[in-house]
């Protein structure tokens, strides 16, 4: 069985790109493929399903972004992934986005039945949005706290984000003009995996990172509040299809032991842990399970 898991349950999900599939072997026929979208540490939903499952997950990356993932999942190429609801609702359903989390993932779980026949399973417990985010110094010296507060500065700054954030629907073009943006040029488009040290370096003055990204805290960079409210709820769900539902029963017990079990401070701190403190993954990945009881 394929499993796909984004952002999303690696710790840290990235909402731009898919980062790491796995597959779950039982036999020498019978394999569960996960994906898992980018960041560190990814093994938490892996581990777990191994340990309520015995099902043994071989993990993989770089897999591309949300369309290619739904594509492989439709395709059985992946059995079961985790996405983001304000994701999958506006770039796989292309449907008009809501500021009620409830309300996106029952129109998500909804319509990923009706059209895809999968199973949209409960929310994992954190949301990870996009987080616009400028230097610390910046923030303290211009009193940047909203994003409606970097406007007057907008023509001298340099953006830089991802190639996705600029394309996709719920991306740049239409947060810079609900919030009335002109950056004093076209933004670069940037490695993910290089925004933030980017930025500290000074080569660009704003990023489109992730909420849950512990560098941010860990660099002394600030994410700007989405006052006007442009970004829809983006929380993490699991999407599974059926059919890998049916050959492995015993992975709806597995999912709902991860319901609510993580939340964005705890995704924030975990990320931290490996990506600024250094720490094996694993390992970060192991206590955090001892501590939920996974």
């Amino acid at each position: 069985m394929r499993v796909l898991c984004a952002s999303p349950l690696s710790f840290s999900f990235s909402r731009a790109s898919c980062a790491a599939a796995a597959r779950i072997k039982t036999a020498p026929h019978h394999r569960l493929k996960i994906f898992y979208r980018a960041s560190n540490p990814r093994r938490t939903p892996r581990s777990t399903l191994e340990a309520r499952t015995g099902v043994h997950v071989d993990r993989k990356s770089n897999l591309g972004g949300t369309l290619l993932c739904q594509k492989a999942l439709l395709a059985g190429d992946l059995d079961l992934y985790v996405e983001y609801t304000g994701t999958a609702l506006t770039a796989v359903l292309n449907e008009s986005p809501s500021a009620d989390s409830h309300e996106v993932y029952n129109r998500v779980r909804q319509g990923y039945a009706q059209r895809f026949n999968l199973e949209v399973t409960e929310p994992l417990g954190f949301e990870n949005t996009f987080a616009m985010v400028v230097r610390g110094d910046d923030a303290q010296r211009l009193h940047l706290a909203n994003t409606s507060d970097i406007v007057p500065y907008a023509p001298k700054m340099r953006a830089g984000f991802g190639y996705e954030f600029l394309e996709r629907p719920d991306g740049f073009r239409g947060w810079s003009q609900l919030y009335g943006l002109r950056f004093a040029a076209s933004p670069s488009v940037m490695d993910l995996g290089l925004i933030y040290r980017a930025l500290v370096d000074k080569k660009v003055d704003i990023v489109a990172g992730n909420s849950t990204d512990g560098l941010i805290e860990a660099l002394h960079l600030v994410s700007l509040v989405d006052d006007k409210h442009y970004f829809p709820p983006y929380d993490a769900v699991p999407i599974i299809r059926r059919d890998a539902l049916a050959k492995f029963p015993q992975l709806r017990g597995a999912l709902a032991d991860l319901a609510n079990k993580i939340s964005a401070e705890e995704m924030r701190h975990l990320n931290s842990e490996v990506d600024a403190n250094q720490r094996d993954s694993a390992a970060v990945v192991r206590a955090f399970r001892a501590s939920k009881s996974l």
